[in-house]
């Protein structure tokens, strides 16, 4: 069982950052890739990007590549979403997700979510 809570989300205007973040736990967090999909009002859970438990893998969708950065510290069980040069369709809900062993850009193969943090960017 993973338990997860992601935090760091609000308002930003065009071209700010945020980072958010999403703190682990449980008894099987040592062994989970981690991924951040969004939903934004009327569209469907769109994946993000995801990190291996190594930290050695990332991939990302092609309307964040440049812009936005998965990391994770293991010794605290934190995943983080850097988001840079953020526009107003990345306005969305942001979820963190967790599953055991590789990475996936499938929201079907994560067992594990949080309940999300709002991301509202003004034009």
């Amino acid at each position: 069982q993973v338990q997860l809570v992601e935090s760091g989300g609000g308002l930003v205007q065009g071209g700010g950052s945020l980072r958010l973040s999403c703190a682990a736990s449980g008894r099987n967090v040592g062994s989970t890739a981690m991924a951040w999909f969004r939903q934004a009002p009327g569209k469907g859970r769109e994946f993000v990007g995801t990190i291996s438990w190594s930290g050695s893998l990332t991939e990302y969708v092609g309307s964040v590549k440049g812009r936005f950065t998965i990391s994770r510290d293991n010794a605290k069980n934190m995943v983080y979403l850097q988001m840079n040069s953020l526009k107003p369709e990345d306005t969305a809900v942001y979820y963190c997700a967790a599953r055991i062993g590789g990475t996936s850009t499938l929201s079907s193969e994560y067992r594990y979510w949080g309940r999300g943090t709002q991301v509202t960017v003004s034009s």
